[in-house]
């Protein structure tokens, strides 16, 4: 088993810590306590994480609770002015890349994709199973797969998911083609050149999904921030939906989004996994050593 993979086996276990540090965080469980719940002894678990996320157990584990969420609006502040006033605006990345973004032309999107080479394939992350797809233009689709199905049902749902989105595009499939986008969007490793992402949405949804891209790792706003952002204050619902029609995960980063009151909310890839985003972010914003960078993005609606 190569090291990705291993990493994409190892979020399981964490995603089980997780929910059980969740569960229990008004009594802030212990490395041992959280160890014994997911089977395995502390060394191991302390071990584990270490592969996972690159950090300390204890680092990481400060940042897995609501409450990481909830400290940021302590105060007179906004969730933006919290967040930098808690130190989470450091210059720390997930991933050290810039993003380039294109907008499906109106043909396209009225064809649903209708002459369109789609090659697509499946890959491990440090957060669990994704497929992505590429065109010629660029990654247009990037989901985290159902871990809680079987292999080939999780796989057979996510393909029929990217060919609903893309209708009338013809679907190849080859792994191997994606490892390499897939290794992209979460190495802690510069890239000199852009990643390219082919967006499809109305302008609306193209604004949200920009923001979205210029919110630092380690940083969080509420709905309403979003909106103000791109100067639509009173269209909350409107950002939701955006977010919900968002085919992009980690690179148009909704899991950055939290509800007014700072819990964390939904997100369609599962809370766990949005918690465990936003706590790695934020940890390793904080961590001296941290890959380092800013997205820089560009949508050109046609």
């Amino acid at each position: 088993m190569n090291e990705l993979a291993a990493r994409c086996r190892a979020y399981e276990t964490v995603a089980r810590a997780i929910r059980f540090v969740r569960q229990r965080s008004p009594c802030q469980p212990s490395l041992q306590e959280i160890a014994a719940h997911v089977g395995m002894s502390h060394f191991h678990l302390q071990r584990l994480f270490s592969v996972w996320v690159g950090i300390s157990p204890k680092r990481f584990l400060q940042y897995l609770t609501t409450e990481h969420a909830r400290s940021l609006l302590r105060g007179e502040y906004d969730v933006l002015s919290a967040a930098h006033a808690a130190g989470l605006s450091g210059p720390g990345r997930l991933h050290d890349l810039m993003v380039a973004c294109d907008a499906a032309t109106p043909g396209e999107v009225r064809s649903l994709g209708e002459g369109l080479l789609i090659t697509y394939g499946f890959g491990p992350t440090p957060f669990g199973r994704v497929i992505a797809g590429t065109t010629a233009r660029g990654l247009c689709h990037l989901q985290f797969v159902n871990a809680n199905d079987s292999t080939d049902d999780a796989d057979g749902d996510a393909t029929w998911q990217l060919q609903a989105d893309w209708q009338h595009a013809r679907l190849h499939r080859d792994d191997a083609a994606l490892a390499s986008s897939i290794g992209r969007v979460f190495s802690l490793v510069g890239e000199e050149q852009p990643l390219h992402i082919l967006l499809r949405g109305t302008n609306f949804q193209l604004k949200v999904w920009q923001a979205l891209i210029d919110i630092a790792p380690g940083e969080v706003v509420s709905y309403g921030e979003l909106a103000a952002r791109i100067e639509h204050p009173h269209a909350q619902r409107a950002v939701a939906s955006a977010l919900a029609r968002n085919r992009i995960a980690v690179l148009i980063p909704c899991h950055r989004v939290i509800r007014e009151n700072g819990d964390i909310g939904n997100y369609r890839w599962g809370g766990d996994r949005k918690q465990a985003l936003l706590s790695v972010e934020a940890a390793r914003s904080l961590s001296p050593g941290c890959a380092q960078g800013s997205a820089a993005g560009k949508v050109a609606v046609r």
